[in-house]
């Protein structure tokens, strides 16, 4: 790992524990076990760090749910929709999982981070997209972002509330696809 990628994950652990708030240089170089120097050298501001901590989580998690959808080509929407539930499940929602959606939610407050966060979700709705095209479904440049959303929302809940909700992530998906 780089010392660029050791800040970035640094970055995401710190806003997972403390919000975005708790992201200073000092805190940021002693959690990524580098100087300040190192820091300030890589990053120019504090609104660069955050947005490309955001880049580089979305970027590996994309080629994690890419893998995941390489080694299902020919799923069915049921089995499909149980693999997106499973993966949900056994995501721990550790610190540097948590800052992402921290990060989107500052995105909100401050403009300069959208494009980073706009790339994510068209990141997402891609993997989404490739899914649902190997499906079969119609049109699933449409459901991609619906999709996208029902499951971010989902996530979120079961962060917040520690629940899943009534429905499954499969029923969910399964409904929202085929209606």
């Amino acid at each position: 790992m780089t010392t660029r990628e050791r800040i970035l994950h640094a970055v995401l652990r710190v806003i997972g524990t403390d919000g975005v708030a708790g992201v200073t240089n000092r805190r940021v170089a002693r959690e990524a076990e580098v100087s300040l120097g190192s820091l300030t050298y890589h990053f120019e501001s504090q609104r660069e760090l955050l947005r490309e901590a955001m880049v580089l989580f979305v970027a590996e998690e994309t080629e994690r749910l890419a893998a995941l959808a390489d080694a299902h080509p020919g799923a069915t929407l049921e089995s499909a929709a149980a693999l997106v539930e499973r993966v949900a499940v056994d995501t721990r929602f550790g610190h540097e999982q948590i800052a992402p959606l921290e990060l989107y939610i500052h995105a909100g407050r401050d403009p300069s981070l959208r494009d980073a966060a706009a790339s994510c979700f068209e990141a997402y709705d891609r993997i989404a997209i490739t899914v649902l095209t190997r499906l079969g479904v119609p049109s699933p440049d449409r459901v991609a972002g619906p999709v996208v959303a029902l499951l971010t929302g989902l996530q979120l809940r079961r962060l917040a509330t520690g629940e899943p909700g009534p429905t499954s992530i499969a029923d969910a998906v399964t409904m929202l696809v085929r209606e």
